[in-house]
């Protein structure tokens, strides 16, 4: 297969995940890593690739947006700006070597957050309560976690905004996606200015992530939300197992 087709093939079916359920990361990343961009500037370019679906969606939830619970989206925004920015710097620091031993790590803490953040933050809801200057530190941290990785960070930060606000979780959608958004920017800017993408895969795969957004966003009008999560489930464990294989029994041929 020509790698091109790959990325744009990847492209397609990290947007339309991303329409569907999230996690399109889990398989921009492994494709970019497997046409040989190397690990820490494959994570670059994947976000970059990535963002344009994820501030449409943003844009889409605009009517959506005001506080979470007790802190309004300004500090929110700026908590995760400052995060999103410190992640970057982190991932741009970290080498190839290191950051593919601690991948399979990320993609496990992703795929746990994936099939459980929303049931934990429900099981949350109502047993504990946050102050905002805690809250707003935690937020801090999801950002660095934005900025560095990631995957289903989201979810992450809706069973966290459990604590702090009672609304369900339909109603978090809007700032949940400018957030996410938010940490990605800062990411992305830093990534270019570190001259860390490869720009002839990430348009590629960008341009397919645009119109896998869309198609998913079609699918998942006639397909029940419980299969294309168990879909989306199925490829993120059996992507996490691969690479968990690939750092840890280098000597087992997949």
């Amino acid at each position: 297969m020509s790698p091109l087709f790959m990325v744009f093939f990847a492209g397609l079916l990290a947007g339309a995940m991303n329409a569907l359920a999230g996690g399109g990361s889990f398989v921009s990343l492994p494709a970019l890593i497997a046409v040989g961009v190397p690990p820490v500037q494959a994570n670059a370019s994947s976000t970059v690739a990535l963002f344009p679906g994820g501030a449409a969606s943003a844009w889409a939830y605009r009517d959506g947006l005001g506080p979470v619970g007790p802190l309004t989206l300004r500090w929110l925004m700026i908590a995760t700006l400052a995060g999103g920015f410190v992640g970057a710097i982190l991932l741009l620091c970290t080498s190839s070597t290191a950051f593919s031993f601690v991948l399979p790590w990320l993609l496990l803490l992703a795929c746990l957050a994936l099939a459980f953040g929303r049931r934990l933050g429900e099981a949350l809801r109502g047993r504990g309560h946050l102050s905002g200057a805690v809250a707003l530190t935690v937020q801090f941290g999801l950002g660095i976690y934005g900025g560095y990785f990631g995957g289903a960070v989201g979810i992450m930060m809706m069973a966290v905004w459990s604590l702090i606000d009672s609304r369900d979780f339909k109603r978090l959608n809007a700032p949940r996606t400018l957030l996410v958004s938010t940490a990605n920017v800062c990411a992305v800017l830093t990534f270019v200015i570190a001259r860390a993408v490869y720009w002839h895969e990430t348009l590629v795969m960008l341009v397919a992530a645009i119109v896998g957004g869309y198609g998913g966003a079609l699918i998942g009008r006639r397909i029940p939300p419980k299969v294309t999560r168990a879909g989306t489930l199925l490829v993120t464990l059996c992507i996490t197992l691969v690479f968990f294989v690939r750092a840890y029994a280098p000597s087992v041929r997949l």
